[in-house]
């Protein structure tokens, strides 16, 4: 069992149980999946058991209200990645702690990106790609499926690293500032390659370093391929969730998956299951609240304001990714279309 302690106080099961009644998603090495594993149970201090797998690790029922943010320690292995689709935010946590939260870009409506619990057995840079046994692969007119596409190769999306979640799904490199925030990919995660270099030296470093830092900068500059094993698999948290309270404030992401799960009676449980009053609230103005949402736009309100009925009055939408997204762009070399 692996566990998010300090504040967190979250303790987690692993499992790779899966739904019979998933839909099937065709894997980066042309495996087809049919199911995708289930949510384990989470237990916060106060006793609360949450078994969705739309639960958000950084709700307040989960945090006590309050997110404790650390520096990396090396040598510590007690580590978690989680991922909030609709957010398009992936987190890095360390014995409890935030270490980072980066902007990602994640599956398209037609290839969404598996929820529930993962594993990362490893890093890789300069990885090579094995295209899938699929439509969207046989509509290029570059590549066949199988093919062996090495990392010196222009036709390779993955770009400069990618960390295996297994089943074929990934973290890899974006094609650019313009993934994130949005579906782009054939079921993976995207990163910055800035980002996908910091996150992955913090991994190797919580885990001792099976890689040496030499070894790290002479893939940088090279297309070899260096791949650092991981002694324990890394848990990796995928959870969509529309409706979180975090830190005393709620935020309303776009159901970007048509899942239906901004409703009233769903936004209602959510407040009503993290401590807020609402029974002098109408669902008219929880119904106003969803609407505010747009693809791209999340809608923030202080808890405080919607219990002194100024919801509507105090609360704001912003953009998904307000400041990262909108920073110069990033000179990262332009690929084909990638998973």
């Amino acid at each position: 069992m692996w566990s998010l302690r300090g504040r967190l106080v979250v303790s987690w099961t692993l499992a790779l149980a899966f739904a019979l009644n998933a839909s099937a998603v065709l894997a980066q090495d042309g495996v087809e999946l049919n199911a995708s594993p289930v949510r384990p149970s989470r237990k916060s201090s106060a006793g609360t058991v949450a078994s969705d797998w739309h639960e958000s690790a950084r709700s307040d029922k989960f945090t006590g209200g309050q997110i404790e943010r650390a520096t990396l320690v090396e040598g510590k292995p007690d580590i978690e990645i989680t991922v909030n689709v609709p957010a398009f935010r992936l987190t890095l946590w360390q014995n409890g702690r935030e270490v980072k939260s980066y902007p990602v870009g994640v599956g398209m409506k037609e290839f969404p990106i598996v929820v529930g619990e993962r594993e990362a057995t490893e890093v890789i840079w300069n990885p090579i790609w094995i295209p899938p046994d699929s439509d969207w692969v046989r509509e290029m007119r570059t590549v066949e499926p199988g093919d062996i596409i090495k990392a010196s190769d222009t036709r390779n999306p993955l770009g400069k690293v990618k960390i295996p979640l297994g089943g074929g799904y990934l973290i890899h490199e974006a094609k650019g500032v313009s993934d994130l925030g949005h579906l782009v990919s054939h079921g993976c995660v995207r990163m910055l390659r800035s980002d996908l270099y910091d996150l992955a030296e913090k991994i190797i470093a919580a885990r001792s370093w099976p890689v040496s830092t030499a070894q790290i900068e002479r893939a940088k500059r090279t297309t070899r391929t260096l791949a650092a094993a991981l002694e324990e698999p890394l848990p990796v948290d995928i959870n969509y969730d529309t409706l979180v309270v975090e830190g005393g404030r709620l935020y309303i992401y776009p159901d970007v998956y048509e899942r239906g799960t901004n409703t009233v009676k769903r936004l209602r449980e959510e407040l009503e299951s993290s401590g807020v009053d609402t029974s002098q609230i109408r669902d008219r103005t929880l119904r106003q609240m969803l609407g505010r949402v747009s693809a791209g736009q999340k809608f923030v309100v202080e808890v405080s304001s919607i219990e002194a009925g100024r919801a509507l009055a105090d609360g704001r939408t912003e953009p998904l990714l307000a400041q990262r997204a909108t920073r110069k762009r990033q000179a990262t070399r332009q690929r084909p279309a990638a998973r």
